[in-house]
């Protein structure tokens, strides 16, 4: 099977906008698509709390007429089209979807932060991590999430394997990033952050592409779009992984970042296993 998974910062625009970057969204949606994939995992889709619009899923049935969907967006009592996620799955691929709430603080179990697919042998969950934000204030309450997405991983583990994906907002290791010397107390790099990711992989799971290729350097999924050069000098971060269950890894074929070409911010994550 092959699986996608793409911070994609506005799902809405990709599909209704025709600014310059909505229309390389879309170039990065074409290459997903004709990499065929079994499931596509979308973070931060921005959409309303009601969901797809008619054109959005007019959209979506051009782009991928093969597949299904199930949605989570941002609801009442967090902010307004704000964060969200979807999977879309091959038509036929027989499913289970859940909208987990974790005991998150503040308003992070109301944003569509995690969306989850039980197929008959394993879970697929996808998440979209909190920032600890400007100056760290999201900080220890992005230590809290960690600690309970762990554990509801965790917990999904005891019953079946699980391949869990997103974007995690956090650079575990110093290869991780292109400057870590930088970078120690901004957010996705603090030591905090850091721990809360060993702790996860702790508890049973593999970071499938750094298993795959250990001293890779310069292997990056996200580029500051403030800073116009950062993807042409490779300035940049990993911060989106697959992750399996230790015991799936021996059926890991392939994780690999797929290039968005000139796009900046994130870019597209495939994992191919047995």
């Amino acid at each position: 099977m092959k699986f996608i998974s793409w911070n994609i910062d506005s799902l809405n625009a990709a599909l209704t906008s025709d600014s310059k970057r909505a229309v390389m969204s879309r170039d990065v949606l074409l290459t997903i698509k004709n990499e065929n994939p079994d499931v596509i995992a979308l973070q931060e889709t921005k959409l309303p709390a009601n969901g797809p619009s008619k054109k959005h899923v007019e959209k979506l049935s051009e782009f991928f007429p093969d597949y299904d969907y199930v949605w989570i967006s941002s609801r009442p009592g967090a902010r307004k089209s704000y964060a969200g996620t979807m999977t879309l799955y091959k038509k036929g691929l027989d499913v289970k979807e859940s909208f987990p709430e974790i005991g998150a603080p503040d308003t992070m179990d109301l944003e569509g932060r995690i969306l989850t697919l039980e197929f008959e042998d394993f879970y697929f969950t996808q998440v979209y991590t909190p920032n600890a934000g400007g100056e760290l204030k999201r900080l220890p309450l992005r230590e809290e999430w960690d600690k309970l997405y762990a554990d509801y991983l965790a917990e999904l583990d005891k019953n079946k394997p699980v391949i869990a994906t997103g974007d995690f907002n956090v650079a575990h290791e110093e290869i991780d990033l292109a400057h870590p010397e930088n970078n120690h107390m901004s957010a996705g790099f603090t030591d905090e952050e850091r721990r809360g990711f060993t702790n996860l992989l702790n508890r049973g799971f593999t970071d499938t592409f750094r298993h795959l290729n250990k001293n890779l350097e310069g292997a990056y999924t996200w580029w500051a779009q403030r800073v116009k050069t950062s993807k042409i000098n490779n300035s940049g971060w990993r911060i989106d992984y697959f992750l399996v269950s230790d015991r799936l890894m021996e059926d890991v074929i392939d994780s690999t970042i797929i290039d968005s070409g000139d796009r900046q911010d994130h870019t597209p994550i495939m994992l191919e296993i047995k």
